[in-house]
């Protein structure tokens, strides 16, 4: 089979290589000449573990190609993604759809011109309110009203940092299309997670475009649940680790995305409840749930920085703070809505030096955070600063050796936004460790 994928972002790249993975032939399209010879030359514009060998194996393996020319791309092609950006549109949180709608006019003229007769699957990809799929095939068939075509949607369910795995071993594969035609294709395509017995939810397009919401917005407030349950254990003397493991066994409940911490972020979670939000106020619908999620996930990451300067004896003027983590999560460069981006500004207006490193996403950093000094190392952040704080999970960060922060720090504090670590083993370092969720560790003196 051969497929078009439009767009070479992080769902777009993922896709592409790991279908092509499948034995599919893939070309993805993307206008930006300049990244597209980038990935001829086998360089990445994301960080993802394994992705990088992929792209190259396969590439010299004939079956992915990289191009800015669309038409040659989707000539023949058995199906078409769209993949391609739907940031937060500015003013009212809605997803904005540019992108998409100017990639399904291109790919219908496309479609319109080509010189054999054949019949292609145009396949959402991207994230997008309910109705867009409606709204593409509207425009498909206005510019090339032979019909030869079909619409479907296929939503992903990629976390960063774990993409490749979460496409060739997926919980689920979710298609949204309305002729049979269309669902054989789909199926076909996936034809290599049958052998694994990966269920296949076929549903109408609407509710494929709906259930990539719903899921995201559910993630987000389990998230955002076990951060309160944190804030009432710091006032009464709980665990919130405790708790959410009390919960979590119950199957019903279930033990994921119950990790107390500073806030939800990334590209995903943040712009999708705004825009499931949006949603359903143009439908007359309450998601006042949802709503609420999405208001305390941002005052949740202005009180972390008040936390800080909390354990820092209630001011950070003059004092130098080491910062390890600045992307959203461990295992990406992404730093789009990570809780850096609020938290360090607040505490630099508030008068401190603060000293970062990050494995992977220091060069992203420099752009958004221009203002830090950005080191070398974990270590090299703490030398004779006044607190170290974990803000990114990073595997490196796990198993620091307590002794050495110990002598490098000024003053003994370890501030954990986390939970890394536990409160027995700072003791032990006499280190003074505040957590979330979790009753303080004095340490020394």
């Amino acid at each position: 089979m051969r497929i078009a994928v439009i767009g070479t972002g992080y769902v777009g790249l993922v896709s592409g290589t790991c279908f092509s993975e499948f034995g599919v032939s893939v070309t993805c399209v993307d206008m930006d000449a300049a990244k597209i010879e980038r990935l001829r030359r086998g360089e990445m514009p994301i960080y993802e573990p394994r992705l990088e060998g992929l792209v190259a194996a396969n590439m010299a393996a004939g079956r992915l190609a990289f191009t800015t020319e669309l038409a040659p791309a989707i000539e023949g092609a058995d199906a078409v993604f769209i993949a391609v950006g739907t940031p937060s549109r500015r003013g009212d949180g809605h997803a904005d759809l540019s992108y998409v709608f100017t990639a399904a006019e291109e790919i219908g003229r496309a479609l319109a011109e080509q010189r054999t007769e054949g019949y292609t699957v145009v396949v959402t990809k991207s994230t997008v309110p309910v109705g867009t799929g409606r709204e593409v095939a509207d425009i498909l068939r206005r510019v090339c009203p032979n019909e030869r075509f079909d619409v479907a949607s296929n939503p992903e369910f990629l976390r960063e940092g774990s993409a490749i795995e979460d496409f060739m071993r997926p919980d689920r594969v979710v298609i949204g299309a309305h002729s049979d035609r269309a669902r054989e294709v789909m199926r076909q395509l996936y034809r290599p997670l049958y052998l694994s017995e990966t269920p296949m939810l076929f549903t109408e397009i609407e509710t494929a475009e709906l259930i990539k919401y719903a899921a995201n917005a559910f993630l987000a407030t389990k998230i955002t649940f076990i951060n309160e349950i944190a804030d009432l254990c710091e006032r009464v003397g709980g665990d919130v680790q405790d708790v959410a493991r009390g919960i979590g066994l119950d199957g019903r409940i279930g033990r994921k995305f119950l990790h107390a911490g500073p806030g939800f972020g990334g590209s995903c979670f943040p712009k999708d409840c705004k825009a499931l939000v949006r949603t359903a106020r143009e439908a007359e619908a309450s998601l006042s749930i949802v709503e609420t999620v999405v208001a305390v996930n941002e005052a949740r990451k202005a009180r972390m920085a008040d936390k800080i300067v909390d354990a820092c004896g209630g001011t950070v003027a003059g004092k130098t703070l080491a910062v390890l983590g600045l992307t959203f999560k461990p295992n990406t460069d992404d730093m789009r809505d990570a809780p850096s981006l609020e938290i360090l500004p607040r505490l630099a207006a508030a008068g401190c030096t603060i000293r970062a490193f990050d494995p992977e996403g220091v060069a992203e950093a420099k752009k958004l955070l221009p203002d830090l000094l950005y080191c070398r190392d974990a270590y090299e952040t703490m030398e004779g600063a006044d607190a170290l704080v974990l803000l990114t999970e990073w595997n490196e960060f796990r198993a620091l050796d307590l002794a050495r922060v110990g002598r490098l720090l000024a003053e003994p504090l370890v501030i954990d936004l986390r939970n890394i670590y536990q409160p027995a083993e700072m003791a032990t370092a006499r280190l003074r460790y505040i957590s979330v969720g979790r009753p303080s560790q004095l340490g020394r003196a």
